[in-house]
């Protein structure tokens, strides 16, 4: 009894962790931060696809890893189809960078781990 207790509590721990995502962005929390004076990463996707998924975790660590310092947005595509047309995406994932004047400096197109997305914010202005 115990240790399938045991078992339940490891599956739902693990599970929470490898579904770790960052919430939607709207429209209004994209404005924000792109006026907020720091560079920002919006990460445009879907939950369901696979290369997206990889990134929740990362972008999810890198938002709190640089609260203040960045904007780590996601948005999600099938949900937010005026966000897609705004931001002319045209394949998912794609993470579009801003300077802190809320300039576009870079647009990358498919997976992105977090070393070359710390080094694009970087780029972008991250100190």
């Amino acid at each position: 009894m115990k240790s399938s207790m045991l078992l339940s509590i490891i599956a739902l721990l693990v599970a929470s962790t490898a579904w770790a995502e960052l919430p939607g962005a709207t429209a209004a929390v994209v404005n924000q931060a792109l006026s907020s004076g720091k560079p920002t990463v919006i990460d445009l996707g879907a939950r369901t696809c696979i290369p997206c998924k990889k990134m929740a975790p990362i972008l999810e660590s890198l938002s709190g890893e640089y609260r203040g310092k960045a904007s780590v947005l996601f948005i999600d595509v099938h949900e937010d189809e005026a966000a897609a047309r705004k931001f002319r995406v045209q394949m998912i994932p794609t993470q579009i960078f801003f300077n802190a004047q809320g300039k576009e400096v870079k647009r990358h197109i498919g997976f992105m781990d977090k070393s070359d997305i710390l080094k694009e914010l970087k780029i972008a202005g991250l100190k």
